[in-house]
């Protein structure tokens, strides 16, 4: 089961990468919120996804044999609260810039970072 999980992982780690160098912000935002549930999947398949057993110990038993290990869930489900905040956060960054600029290219965010003047008697072009 979890050979299925693998390739589905992997195209959503690829299309999260190819979003991210996007220039458009909203694209950005979007390959970072597919990053991140691909990185939860990740954990997910991690932590045994075959066993139908409730983590119980038996009497006369020292371990759980076959059991879903659960501190992967524990940690996705803290991850799943903390990328929703994350997402939540820079979509509103994403509306005030673009309310602000009226644009949502990277290239065209000039407004944010001025490129410094050069001063009269100096000739040396800024950087």
């Amino acid at each position: 089961m979890e050979a299925l999980y693998i390739p589905a992982i992997g195209v959503m780690a690829g299309t999260a990468a190819y979003l991210l160098m996007s220039r458009n912000v909203l694209r950005m935002v979007l390959g970072l919120l597919l990053l991140s549930n691909a990185a939860n999947l990740t954990l997910f398949v991690a932590g045994r996804l075959g066993s139908n057993l409730p983590p119980l110990i038996l009497q006369g038993q020292q371990t759980v044999d076959l059991s879903a290990n659960p501190l992967p869930q524990a940690l996705i489900l803290t991850a799943i609260v903390i990328s929703f905040a994350l997402v939540a956060f820079a979509v509103v960054l994403l509306q005030r810039a673009h309310k602000r600029l009226q644009v949502i290219d990277t290239e065209q965010m000039r407004e944010a970072e001025p490129l410094p003047k050069p001063a009269a008697g100096n000739k040396e072009r800024a950087c």
